[in-house]
């Protein structure tokens, strides 16, 4: 039987091991931080090339170019320290992990990874390039964007639909406990469907069918995807 004193000692030991992983953490961030600051101005001509390039934004308050810039050099650290933040908080939770448990991490870790990175460039590859000429278009009113309101508009919509692109592994986390299930997916996809449109409808800036059927493709074959994944989760906790 475990003594009280043992208790409070495991504890303050999680308490301790976790701050020394936020350390880890934030002193990876403020690195990437530095690194990303470095190459922030051309982050700035890649991002504003949907728009025509950086001479189509004006600023109109004086601190507006410093707090883009600070944006995105924060988002590109985050990006850069992704990496170490994971394995942190990977090495945090390991020990409460049984062995098969441990073996699903090495896996969905870097796919998580890559299905984020694949909806963050259907976004700006696909998506902006068709989204920014219908809105600066859509009346006729000459329209120089402010660059505070472009950059979080186009690091918004490529945070969302890379978000959106992990729902395979989602559904796999369902399935894998007992909450859906491969024949309850395929048995509803009109629901999917409809729910895929929706999400479409919200991600999509310009809301016309032709920039959400460009949404809705890509997310109805990962819902396809998702089912196959939610069988193999299915099969391997049956």
């Amino acid at each position: 039987m475990k003594k009280r004193g043992d208790e409070r000692k495991s504890l303050l030991e999680h308490v301790e091991e976790l701050r020394r992983r936020l350390i880890r953490a934030l002193l990876a961030l403020a690195v990437g931080f530095i690194i990303s600051a470095l190459f922030t101005n051309h982050l700035l001509e890649w991002l504003a090339r949907p728009v025509g390039g950086l001479e189509n934004l004006e600023a109109i308050e004086v601190t507006e170019n410093l707090g883009v810039f600070m944006q995105v050099a924060l988002l590109g650290g985050v990006l850069l320290a992704m990496p170490v933040i994971v394995y942190q908080v990977w090495r945090f939770v390991t020990p409460g992990l049984y062995p098969h448990e441990k073996r699903y991490i090495y896996i969905l870790a870097p796919a998580a990874t890559i299905l984020f990175v694949a909806g963050a460039a259907f976004a700006y590859f696909v998506m902006l390039p068709a989204a920014v000429p219908a809105l600066l278009g859509f009346a006729p009113i000459p329209t120089r964007p402010r660059p505070a309101n472009y950059i979080s508009f186009v690091t918004n919509l490529m945070f969302w639909v890379g978000v959106s692109f992990e729902m395979p592994l989602f559904i796999f986390f369902l399935a894998k406990v007992r909450l859906v299930g491969p024949r309850d997916l395929l048995r509803n996809w009109r629901v999917a469907v409809f729910l895929i449109a929706l999400l479409a409808a919200l991600v999509t800036p310009t809301g016309d069918p032709i920039n959400m059927a460009l949404v809705m493709a890509p997310l109805t074959v990962l819902y396809g995807l998702s089912v196959l994944l939610a069988r193999v989760a299915y099969r391997e906790s049956g």
